[in-house]
């Protein structure tokens, strides 16, 4: 009996065309989500470039405010919008409060006569980076002056 006779053409009726086209349809889905999946990690991996650049530039500005060595007692010391790789940065310094550092304080219990004080301030650093992203830092930290006794 032969295989290519009309009565075994006939009962083959388009399967190969059906599974052909269930397949092609399964690979375009595969292919469709696969591409929606890389746009997403794309889209994740640059909010996170923004993220980090947005904390960098809130870093920079505390570096940049504590380096001017301007520490006001009376006022606030203000950095305005500065530009800072791809973003910028703004920053505050404010005083907090004075309290007394004590003569033993220092090495080997020698005074300095007269007194010193600890002048505490607060730098508050507004970075912000690329497509609104924003971080914000506060470093405390203190200054020793004349003062006290």
């Amino acid at each position: 009996m032969a295989l290519d006779g009309p009565r075994f053409r006939s009962r083959q009726g388009g399967a190969a065309l059906v599974v052909s086209l269930i397949l092609l349809l399964v690979m375009t889905l595969l292919g469709v989500s696969g591409m929606n999946t890389a746009t997403l990690e794309l889209t994740m991996a640059g909010n996170a470039e923004n993220q980090q650049d947005a904390f960098q530039a809130a870093e920079t500005g505390i570096d940049i405010a504590i380096s001017q060595s301007f520490f006001p007692t009376g006022s606030v010391g203000v950095l305005p919008a500065t530009p800072v790789g791809a973003g910028e940065v703004e920053a505050r310094t404010e005083f907090r409060q004075a309290t007394p550092v004590p003569d033993l304080a220092f090495s080997m219990g020698v005074g300095v006569g007269g007194g010193v004080q600890a002048y505490h301030f607060d730098v508050t650093s507004v970075g912000r980076g690329p497509r609104g992203a924003t971080s914000t830092h506060v470093q405390s930290f203190y200054v020793i002056g004349p003062g006290g006794n």
